[in-house]
């Protein structure tokens, strides 16, 4: 498989999953016409994509969706959001695996102020990739979930000391840093730390705060826990928030 982020912050949110039969999109978030462009400097046609998954239905995940001709793979419990909206929409339930030609897609719930929230596992029997980009506390379902994985993307939202001596009113403080909001820098490394193994290749810091976070201190807290637990190995890398990331081969 191939993975690369298209987008990645609250301005929006798209992850491209390229295997040898299949090519998706985990969320949609940014533009249709900038995730068009994004996916042509990979030489890929939005028309070649088989599918656009949903994790929820905030817009800085659908935002693309009602402008797809491609299926639109959303949670039943948010599926009415989108009928008669899109051209092809397929519900999935959030405890159920599906498979898209010779992908294994798990969903998985997680804890966010959405209504169905999910998290994602995807395998091509070769190796499984880990999608947890919006969560506010780590439960057993999502380190069960997230074991065996060689590459993971997952949310490294904010510095805890820089969240709360910012400029964001408090009631925005605490939603942010509650338990249906977003993962910390530390949150997020002891998710790694939960879910390291010697499989593991690949992690990518996801949805960093433009205000509250930076890449530098996301990659510090990641790093420290990794080289703590033998995993110096594992190479370490932040989404930008506009542009496509470095191409993530398994």
């Amino acid at each position: 498989m191939k993975i690369c982020t298209l987008a990645s912050g609250s301005s929006g949110n798209s992850l491209y999953l390229e295997s040898e039969q299949s090519k998706i999109l985990i969320d949609a978030g940014a533009s249709f016409r900038r995730i068009s462009t994004r996916l042509a400097s990979l030489d890929v046609d939005i028309l070649e994509i088989d599918a656009v998954i949903l994790s929820h239905e905030h817009t800085d995940h659908s935002k693309a969706v009602e402008k797809m001709e491609v299926p639109v793979y959303a949670s039943w419990r948010i599926a009415d959001l989108w009928k008669d909206r899109v051209k092809t929409l397929v519900e999935f339930d959030s405890s159920t695996p599906f498979r898209l030609k010779d992908l294994l897609v798990t969903p998985f719930s997680v804890a966010h102020d959405a209504c169905d929230p999910v998290g994602f596992t995807v395998e091509d029997g070769a190796s499984k990739v880990g999608v947890v980009t919006d969560i506010g506390k780590i439960t057993r379902l999502v380190v069960e979930s997230l074991r065996g994985c060689s590459a993971l993307v997952v949310e490294s939202n904010h510095d805890r000391e820089m969240l709360l001596d910012g400029p964001y009113p408090w009631h925005l403080k605490q939603r942010i840093s509650g338990g249906d909001g977003h993962l910390s820098n530390e949150q997020s490394a002891s998710l790694i730390e939960e879910v390291l193994h010697d499989g593991l290749r690949h992690v990518v810091l996801a949805h960093l705060s433009s205000m509250n976070n930076t890449p530098e201190l996301a990659m510090a807290s990641a790093r420290e826990i990794l080289l703590s637990n033998g995993g110096g190995r594992v190479s370490v890398s932040v989404a930008p928030r506009n542009g496509v990331s470095e191409v993530i081969a398994l």
